[in-house]
């Protein structure tokens, strides 16, 4: 018998730079419309952890320092959108990366009825986000979050919530790492951008507005597939 597309859960794609708060928004469209986000890295552990047939495949690769194969990954994911928590949609967060990953993911879906809905692209200026990710430091005593620009800490340096004196920035937030981060991106994933454009499923939004301007500009997009 066949299978209707127009039943089948939703499947949405989020692409966007390190920083431009992919995560952050999955979260917000999860809680919103009932849709399970899926990351890669916590797919690979998950998989490991039950001992799957894919999961030991990626365990043995991982174990012997190499990386996970686009089939294993491709094979995970098959897997976990077959349980039956994804049946109101899924979020894809980090995958694919590439146009190759993005036409196996394409196959996978065709294979049991379904398709890429939508893909959103996070638009963001690359020198503001230089700025946004590079000026983030954390308390090391209680874990709040300050930002040189956006949110100082106190005139001393110390921590308004708990008064350490100690604030620690991340070793990948330092700024060439960041230029460096996002050059990778344009360079590997951003071809996606044209990719799901030609397909007639891309739909960008401006992730340099506020956080809830953005959650409501992808929630009209997450309606207007799921609806």
């Amino acid at each position: 018998m066949s299978v209707d597309v127009m039943t089948r859960p939703a499947v949405l794609i989020l692409l966007g730079p390190p920083g431009a708060g992919k995560g952050t928004q999955a979260r917000m469209l999860q809680d919103k419309f009932g849709l399970v986000q899926l990351s890669t890295g916590d797919l690979l552990r998950a998989a490991v952890a039950a001992g799957t047939p894919a999961g030991k495949q990626a365990k043995a690769v991982m174990d012997a320092g190499g990386l996970v194969s686009d089939d294993i990954v491709i094979a995970i994911l098959n897997d976990r959108l077959a349980e039956e928590d994804c049946q109101n949609g899924v979020i894809l967060d980090g995958f694919p990366r590439t146009t190759v990953q993005a036409k196996a993911l394409d196959d996978l879906l065709a294979s049991t009825g379904q398709r890429i809905n939508a893909a959103i692209s996070l638009k963001v200026d690359d020198g503001a986000m230089v700025e946004r990710i590079s000026g983030r430091s954390t308390c090391a005593n209680c874990g709040e979050g300050y930002h040189d620009t956006f949110k100082p800490p106190l005139a001393d340096g110390s921590c308004a919530n708990c008064g350490g004196t100690e604030l620690t920035r991340r070793a990948d937030d330092r700024a060439e790492t960041v230029a460096s981060r996002l050059e990778a991106y344009h360079a590997q994933t951003a071809p996606l951008i044209a990719y799901y454009a030609d397909a007639g499923v891309l739909t960008s939004v401006d992730a340099m507005a506020a956080i809830e301007q953005v959650a409501n500009d992808m929630s009209k997009v997450v309606q207007s597939v799921i609806s």
